[in-house]
């Protein structure tokens, strides 16, 4: 022990023989030596445009770039690919839109050439099949331009996005992880372009609603606030129990009656006077006599059973026989089978009003979902062709329309739980932020996100309900791909952003 604390003491004093020069070159031989930010050269292209939006003429620059995320030492991890369109000449008083679609390994693709964006692909209205190309590339006169600049996000792993070098994508896969990485986006988009006092909406369909909530706890949660003035929520899912059916789980039961109630009425198993009306009528025999029934379990009678059964079968045009068979608790996939059965057809699950054909009539759920294959090609092809041929984005990236983020980490704020719920986070922005207001689009034929799961999100304690407005459209999860519908979600939101 003496031994080893006279070396200790001796080290100082040899250093303090030594010459100055010496000492202080052994000293920095000693540090590490720092590795250099790696260089990285962000990816872009921008060209100007003209079109009429909203009635209006509206010069525009259409820029796609990569906004490259670096850590705290400056090393770049990400880069995001953003396309913005931004009206001409430029002003900062204008309102901008963050737009992102959802998951959550969508790209923004469905939005941004199917609703929003100047130009927009035009596939069968009426539910049928977009079948092969060349697929029209139309002006869409139904775009925000007019109202708002623009600028849609692809996160991590979709569209062009993607980490660079050695990062890892645990990074950005999560629900928080992403959120930050979007939020991050945004502060460096507002800071580049000279934003950060223009009037602020984000939004986003399906998963892209949990982000927008996600991200509003991101942007307004904290000290550096960047405050919104909107949230577009098309097609929403925040509560993750609210259209779950797995064993022991009564409420998704409740929530996707509606849903079933209005697919049925379109196909012709069920009568009523409209989709608004025979919703109606579903959400209160769901949340009264039906939500009664599932709450007492075993101990229902028989009477009451009988009785729930008939309204069930009437509701959802399935016959009484089977609902019996299935306890009176009908999941989605089995609906999506059984409804047309006797027609030898499926209903789709992002959108009910369309139909497809099994191999065979004799299983419990479909092969696949009708109304994604029946819309995916004729949007992988425009955005491909847009991006590349008409704006110039030179890439050898695929563009993932559709892709897998898997292992995705469901992990909220370090707890991880079965069901997960972000819908709180809105209610506290909306609490904390008075000039705040939130949009609700849904379908009525959408059970990838129900109706009535988005409402009962909406409408717990805690949330001003004057500042959250509902509307409805004739088609599924992706209601612009029906030309109505576009129209009248496009004069909705735009009047929603106005109002501002």
């Amino acid at each position: 022990m003496k031994r080893f604390a006279a070396a200790c003491f001796a080290a100082p004093i040899a250093l303090a023989l030594a010459a100055p020069g010496a000492v202080a070159k052994e000293a920095d031989e000693a540090k590490p030596t720092a590795a250099a930010p790696q260089e990285y050269t962000a990816n872009s292209t921008s060209k100007q445009m003209r079109g009429t939006f909203g009635g209006k003429s509206v010069s525009y620059t259409a820029t796609v770039k990569e906004e490259v995320l670096k850590d705290d030492k400056g090393t770049p991890k990400a880069a995001i690919v953003t396309t913005s369109y931004i009206a001409e000449p430029r002003d900062p008083s204008r309102p901008v839109t963050f737009l992102w679609n959802g998951g959550p390994g969508s790209g923004s693709v469905w939005l941004q050439m199917g609703a929003f964006g100047p130009k927009r692909v035009a596939i069968p209205s009426d539910a049928k099949d977009d079948g092969g190309p060349p697929y029209p590339i139309l002006d869409n006169p139904d775009s925000l331009l007019d109202v708002t600049d623009l600028v849609f996000i692809d996160p991590v792993g979709t569209g062009f996005s993607h980490v660079i070098g050695d990062a890892d994508t645990k990074d950005y896969w999560g629900i928080t992880q992403d959120a930050k990485s979007v939020a991050k986006t945004i502060r460096q988009w507002l800071s580049e372009n000279g934003r950060w006092n223009s009037p602020k909406f984000i939004g986003g369909e399906s998963y892209g609603t949990t982000r927008s909530a996600t991200v509003i706890n991101e942007l307004e949660g904290g000290y550096n606030d960047v405050a919104v003035d909107g949230i577009i929520l098309i097609s929403t899912i925040l509560d993750f129990a609210a259209g779950d059916t797995d064993d022991g789980n009564e409420l998704g039961y409740i929530t996707n009656l509606p849903t079933m109630a209005t697919t049925a009425l379109f196909h012709g198993k069920a009568a009523a006077t409209s989709p608004a009306q025979f919703a109606e009528e579903a959400r209160q025999f769901a949340i009264g006599p039906y939500a009664a029934f599932l709450l007492k379990g075993q101990n229902a009678s028989t009477q009451e059973r009988a009785a729930v059964r008939a309204q069930l079968a009437r509701l959802t045009g399935l016959s009484e026989t089977y609902l019996d068979q299935a306890d009176l608790r009908v999941s989605p996939g089995r609906f999506y089978k059984e409804l047309l059965r006797d027609r030898g057809l499926t209903v789709g699950r992002l959108d009910s009003r369309y139909t497809g054909k099994d191999l065979d009539n004799a299983g419990e759920y479909p092969d696949n979902d009708p109304s994604f294959y029946g819309i995916d090609g004729g949007y992988t092809a425009a955005v491909n062709h847009f991006m590349r041929d008409t704006l110039g984005y030179k890439t050898d990236r695929q563009y993932v329309t559709i892709g897998s983020v898997q292992p995705w980490d469901f992990q909220k704020e370090g707890r991880t739980s079965t069901y997960f719920n972000v819908a709180p986070y809105i209610g506290k922005a909306l609490r904390e932020n008075s000039d705040l207001r939130v949009f609700v689009g849904q379908g009525w034929y959408d059970f990838a996100t129900p109706f009535f799961g988005a409402e009962y999100s909406l409408t717990r304690p805690g949330y001003p309900q004057d500042r959250i407005q509902f509307h409805y459209y004739d088609a599924g999860h992706m209601m612009y791909v029906r030309d109505e519908d576009r129209v009248k979600l496009s004069a909705d939101i735009r009047q929603f952003i106005r109002a501002r």
